[in-house]
């Protein structure tokens, strides 16, 4: 019996890159399709299971259930997911828009929120009955990021640019993830919502100090007006509320820390470049906002870098915990490789990269990864492969604050 037990079945977790967004020069695109989840679940759960993962974030394609409209939905989609995680014990983080909606949608318009509200009460309904709970669901993807893509850079749906358009998609999105979190919890009250968003730094160049300001507001207050709206702190004609943001889960990579840029995305800082902050410090800042439960939503380093950056967001965790801070996991994200979106080259950041075999991704483990992750899996002894029933007993935090106090470890700018 778990002393402080924790909301999820595992400290570490996972997902699959699930977005389904119009791309600027592709049309519409299909990440599980490309990534060969579809073709592969039985394989990709069964790597979970054997490394003591029993928790994943997984997309339900809103552009392919919806079709059109009018109450009418198609969730053969998800079945092949439902079946390896019902085979497998894990427990899905479910992703009801992952970037992408349907075609002909105004995402400004009000017939967006009642559509997409009507459709996350039909995934609740459709879900919670055929997996184990608790559920846990994820209205929006991103909702600050997803404005910057498809509100101020033109890179998806609905290809707006500038700054008084990505705020005005970021309120919309705010507005139709609350009334589908909502939705949800008709259908299912003690429902879990994880709202995901990027935790970052941004510091001015260092020749140009006109740019100061802008780079302190958008790190200290723009960062974290979605979750804010969502906990009805801004807006409150929209219905936040702290019960709706619920879980806070912030995606951490290298590129979050970055230099301000006038137009287009900012410039990503090199490692031990002047103005990174310690991790550790970042998670602070979410966690005295909000006194929310916290997890980190995605994290992953590149390439070699992988074991390397686990390190460090393992120890600047642990540093967050002995720090007070309600912390209740790291998703290591993806499980397997994804493209970059832009090239369409493999990124290797996953737990197990692709190999294309005259077409077929064949998944290999990048060890190195998987033996960090083991190492940080026994300090906080936690299992490394699942048992018989691993939904039996939630994780219990007194490992890990426990963990946490014999390590002691220090919070740093090394950003590997």
């Amino acid at each position: 019996m778990a002393k402080k037990p924790g909301i999820f079945p595992t400290f570490f977790m996972s997902g699959f890159e699930c977005s389904t967004f119009c791309w600027k020069d592709h049309g519409r695109r299909d990440l599980v399709d490309e990534t060969q989840h579809r073709r592969f679940v039985d394989q990709d759960y069964e790597q979970l299971r054997s490394l003591g993962i029993a928790v994943a974030r997984e997309g339900i394609p809103w552009p392919f259930v919806d079709g059109g409209g009018g109450g009418a939905y198609d969730f053969s989609h998800i079945d092949p997911m439902i079946a390896a995680m019902n085979r497998c014990q894990i427990l899905p983080i479910w992703d009801l828009c992952h970037y992408g909606y349907p075609d002909g949608l105004d995402p400004f318009s009000d017939a967006f929120t009642e559509r997409f509200a009507a459709y996350c009460r039909a995934a609740a309904e459709y879900v919670v009955p055929r997996v184990r709970g608790p559920h846990c669901f994820t209205p929006i993807n991103e909702i600050s990021f997803f404005a910057d893509c498809g509100g101020d850079w033109g890179w998806v749906a609905p290809f707006k640019t500038g700054e008084e358009e990505r705020k005005r998609l970021r309120l919309a999105l705010c507005r139709a993830a609350i009334a589908g979190a909502k939705a949800i919890r008709e259908v299912d009250p003690e429902a879990r919502i994880v709202n995901i968003d990027p935790l970052v730094q941004v510091v001015a160049p260092p020749d140009k100090p006109e740019l100061v300001e802008k780079a302190r507001h958008e790190t200290f207050e723009d960062t974290f007006v979605g979750w804010d709206i969502i906990a009805g702190l801004q807006h409150p004609e929209l219905g936040g509320s702290p019960e709706i943001l619920d879980i806070v889960g912030v995606n951490c990579y290298a590129f979050g820390q970055m230099q301000y840029a006038a137009n287009g995305p900012h410039k990503a800082l090199e490692p031990h470049a002047e103005g990174i902050v310690p991790l550790c410090e970042l998670l602070k800042r979410t966690w005295d906002r909000y006194h929310r439960p916290i997890i980190i939503a995605e994290t992953s380093g590149l390439a070699e870098g992988r074991p390397a950056w686990l390190k460090d967001v393992m120890e600047e965790a642990m540093a967050a915990v002995n720090a007070g801070i309600d912390f209740h996991g790291v998703c290591l994200f993806p499980a397997v490789d994804m493209p970059n979106w832009h090239t369409n080259e493999w990124l290797q950041m996953g737990i197990c990269d692709v190999v294309d075999e005259d077409g077929t991704l064949r998944r290999v483990p990048f060890e190195p990864y998987v033996q960090e992750l083991r190492r940080w899996q026994k300090e906080l002894n936690r299992v490394t492969e699942l048992d018989e029933d691993p939904f039996s007993d939630p994780v219990d935090l007194e490992d890990v604050v426990a963990a946490a106090k014999r390590l002691q470890p220090q919070p740093d700018k090394n950003w590997s």
